[in-house]
């Protein structure tokens, strides 16, 4: 973001004084920060290579019927869709002219790769999980039947001995928090259909790799038990949000104004969906 413009300090004369003070020294701005290190985005089945500002980036070329070249960044990297009849050297001032907005995405993809490395769970006793917005301690505890969650310590006591294999220890911790998914839901659900004036059907749990919840018209709604993992405002929206399609199945205005009915500061907590990396279940 540029720099904003610069802080006006203004200056008041005491009736005592017979000169305005000496205006503060001029500090100056500490330089901007260096760009980053040329690096290398590779891709798991590269056709070329091209060097976009200093960086060394393979794609992806598939050729095709289409009218223009289309690029496309993902986790394998970049990839390039061009007509058969387009030369290799049109499709790579293609990319030099697109080069901000391609290393752009490509660094987002690598930050986004990193943040879902370390969000991948070491399921062992003494792992953390996050529910309702704040970790949850596991501790394997033989004494304990099923999975106890202790509130005043926020630990989960799983009824497994320390030798357990870690599927054993994800499987139960997952079959726990979809139990708690399920009642969650069902009473945020309560208090939404109420204040929407609408009648819910029918609630299932989804496990969609990409959707947080889906409506249908007759009045069924299906919400993704992962959202257990968020702070509650974050499930009532996505809640308020699904109920809200009972009245207007489309996202117009109209729809926008009763969500904002039900829930008036949900733009507040909205992009958590987009920027939150879930834990990595495998």
């Amino acid at each position: 973001m540029p720099p904003g413009p610069p802080v006006l300090q203004s200056m008041q004369l005491s009736l005592f004084d017979d000169a305005p003070p000496a205006p503060a020294p001029v500090v100056a701005r500490p330089p901007a920060p260096p760009p980053p290190a040329p690096s290398a985005f590779g891709h798991p089945n590269p056709q070329r290579e091209i060097q976009l500002g200093g960086h060394r980036v393979a794609y992806a070329l598939r050729r095709s019927r289409r009218r223009s070249i289309g690029f496309v960044v993902g986790a394998d990297g970049l990839a390039v869709s061009a007509p058969r009849w387009v030369g290799v050297a049109e499709i790579e001032a293609a990319l030099r002219e697109k080069s901000a907005w391609i290393l752009r995405k490509l660094h987002e993809q690598r930050e986004r790769a990193r943040r879902l490395d370390a969000a991948r769970i070491d399921w062992r006793d003494g792992t953390a999980i996050p529910f309702l917005g704040e970790p949850v301690t596991v501790v394997l505890d033989g004494r304990t039947t099923g999975a106890v969650l202790q509130a005043g310590t926020r630990c989960l006591h799983l009824g497994l001995p320390p030798t357990s294999a870690p599927e054993q220890i994800r499987d139960v911790v997952q079959s726990w928090l979809q139990r708690q998914a399920r009642r969650i839901f069902e009473e945020r659900c309560a208090v939404f259909t109420q204040r929407l004036g609408v009648r819910m059907k029918r609630l299932t749990l989804s496990s969609a790799a990409t959707r947080w919840g889906s409506a249908s018209a007759d009045g069924a709604i299906r919400l993704n038990w992962r959202l257990v993992h968020f702070a509650l405002p974050v499930i009532d929206y996505v809640v308020a949000h699904e109920l809200a399609h009972l009245r207007e199945m489309n996202h117009s205005p109209a729809f926008w104004d009763v969500v904002r009915s039900a829930m008036p500061d949900f733009e507040a907590v909205r992009g958590s969906l987009r920027d939150e990396v879930l834990p990595v279940f495998d």
